[in-house]
């Protein structure tokens, strides 16, 4: 019993001394990591998620005078606003218990180890513009779906910065916010698009905005309209989907590559922001001039390219005016989509009866936003 006793003790004090040496191991191992290593530990202990809400736009007048190879030349303005639909972002460093570092999801799944890997080129050009080193989830919803002519794709460009700025702990400005994402969106991926869409989604609300010529200057100036005849305004407008959606880039490539032959076109578009302004400044009982303004805007817009149009969204347009519609449009660059119609209050049953087989999207305008809605860490 003594030998038992004796050997027992032996082998719980070598025990101990194991112990000892891995704790010894442990903490010298831990000492030697990098930084990397103990900010994983920390994300861990406490990692913040952040969900942005963007609105998406619907742009009335002046549309293609916001690309920068008009507005550098000859100055542009539009006059849009952003709807009370939204996409949302949801971002969070990913905790490393993972063999990736990048979970991604969207209309797809992309699971990757860094940032070359990613796909999706607003996602990967926003992780490296915004210097983020440690991995990331990113998930995108949203209330309308893509490529359907209301500023999607920079509405999540916008929603995605403001929400990786969040995850650093950085305030910015709408401006800055605007400015980033039609830089990472023009300059850095390079894609065919304006600079209305971003600073709509960055600043909501009704506006008229002005892109100044050729020092690429952006002015915001709100729409200021009593209660009533913003409220009326509302009430004249249906909104549209068509059932297909379509790449905007093809038809902005085109009508970039137009550009120089459309001029006067463009011009005339641009020229009907301050016409639509002095409309909207004056009483409600003229506000059917707003919708043959539509009119006249749709008829030159169809003249940029070939690709606004075909004889599905020709025949839709038709329809709706000899129901009732003063005027309309398609939204974004054309090819499918939302349209949006003027329709006096005493012609919307026709028009609604002669386009049953579309969804008619409930809409109204907002003034908040791309925003943070959730924030916790």
């Amino acid at each position: 019993m003594i030998v038992t006793h004796t050997s027992s003790k032996t082998s719980l004090c070598d025990l101990d001394a194991d112990r000892q040496l891995g704790a010894e191991t442990g903490l010298a191992e831990l000492r030697s990591e990098s930084g990397d290593a103990i900010e994983s530990r920390r994300i861990v202990a406490g990692h913040p998620m952040i969900i942005t809400r963007t609105p998406f736009r619907i742009s009335f007048f002046g549309g293609g005078s916001d690309y920068p190879v008009y507005y550098r030349e000859h100055g542009g303005q539009v006059l849009n606003t952003t709807i009370n639909q939204y996409c949302y972002i949801t971002c969070r460093y990913l905790p490393p218990f993972f063999d990736y570092k990048y979970r991604i999801r969207y209309s797809k799944s992309e699971l990757t180890n860094t940032i070359d890997e990613i796909e999706h080129p607003s996602v990967r050009e926003c992780l490296r513009f915004s210097g983020i080193e440690h991995g990331v989830e990113i998930v995108h919803t949203s209330d309308i779906p893509a490529m359907s002519g209301i500023g999607s794709s920079s509405s999540f460009t916008v929603g995605l910065l403001q929400a990786l700025y969040a995850l650093k702990g950085e305030m910015v400005t709408k401006r800055r916010l605007a400015l980033d994402a039609i830089n990472i969106e023009q300059n850095i991926i390079g894609e065919n698009v304006g600079s209305q869409d971003q600073t709509a989604a960055a600043f909501g609300g009704f506006n008229h905005i002005e892109f100044g010529g050729r020092n690429d200057g952006i002015f915001v100036q709100p729409v200021v309209l009593p209660p009533e005849k913003l409220g009326y305004l509302q009430d004249n407008l249906l909104f549209y989907f068509t059932g297909f959606s379509r790449y905007s880039s093809e038809i902005a490539t085109e009508q970039i590559r137009n550009t120089p032959k459309k001029i006067p076109e463009l011009t005339r578009m641009r020229d009907m922001v301050p016409e639509a302004l002095d409309i909207l400044k004056g009483p409600v009982e003229g506000y059917h001039q707003f919708g043959r303004l539509l009119q006249e805007s749709w008829v030159l817009k169809r003249q940029l390219t070939a690709l606004v149009s075909n004889p599905t969204i020709d025949a839709i347009y038709d329809t709706a005016v000899r129901a009732g519609a003063l005027g309309g449009k398609l939204c974004g660059a054309g090819g499918g989509g939302f349209f949006l119609f003027f329709v006096p209050p005493e012609k919307q049953r026709q028009v609604k009866h002669a386009l049953r087989r579309l969804l008619l999207v409930p809409m109204r305008f907002e003034n908040l936003a791309s925003h943070i809605v959730f924030y916790v860490n």
